[in-house]
């Protein structure tokens, strides 16, 4: 990567996260997260979902929470993936001008779901398997799922470095910060409670 797509994604941070989430919130978006990660895992490799689909989802649900160490991750995947600064400036800015229209409906459920704190409506989620199919439905819900685990891990430790560097994010607050970082010990239970319940084929997503 050269200086100048380093330099352009670092102007491209959001200052602080948009939403905090608890440490109960955490678990189970950990857990739905793991519950459905291998469904975009397919979507990708049967080549229903291209890279710069997948990163227009997770860049749309940053956009929304607001996560400085995710917006720089995905920026720079973005780049890679041979997305444009200009478009990922503006998909971290809320606005969609660039995104291809057969994938708009996925980018807004994304934010959707992001909007409802992981809990979107029956009608939206039923528009997405119209729209896609339920193999390509479940592997926008596994993309925008995934990227809700990295926001909110994501956001407590960016709030945690800019607070070391002196810009403390002013409606977090030392203790909210370490109560996350503290909280993954609980990843490998919900992990865990993930497999079981696709062992068991519970509905992954419910209203």
């Amino acid at each position: 990567m050269t200086l100048v797509e380093k330099d352009n994604i670092k102007k491209l941070e959001p200052e602080f996260g948009k939403k905090l989430y608890s440490v109960p919130e955490s678990y189970w978006i950990f857990y739905n997260g793991i519950r459905t990660m291998g469904y975009m895992l397919r979507a990708k490799k049967s080549k229903n979902m291209s890279q710069k689909f997948i990163e227009r989802i997770m860049l749309a649900v940053t956009e929304v929470n607001g996560c400085a160490i995710c917006s720089y991750a995905h920026t720079k995947r973005a780049l890679e993936s041979g997305m444009s600064t200009e478009e990922i400036q503006k998909m971290l800015s809320g606005i969609m001008d660039d995104v291809p229209a057969g994938e708009i409906p996925a980018v807004m459920f994304a934010q959707h779901y992001a909007d409802t704190r992981g809990n979107p409506t029956l009608e939206s989620w039923q528009r997405i398997v119209e729209i896609y199919g339920i193999s390509t439905a479940r592997g926008i819900l596994g993309a925008t799922r995934m990227i809700m685990i990295g926001n909110t891990y994501g956001i407590p430790w960016s709030s945690f470095f800019n607070r070391l560097r002196g810009r403390p994010d002013p409606r977090s607050s030392i203790s909210y910060e370490l109560s996350m970082m503290l909280g993954t010990i609980l990843t490998p239970i919900a992990f865990i409670h993930a497999l079981i319940s696709n062992l068991f084929r519970k509905p992954i997503i419910n209203f």
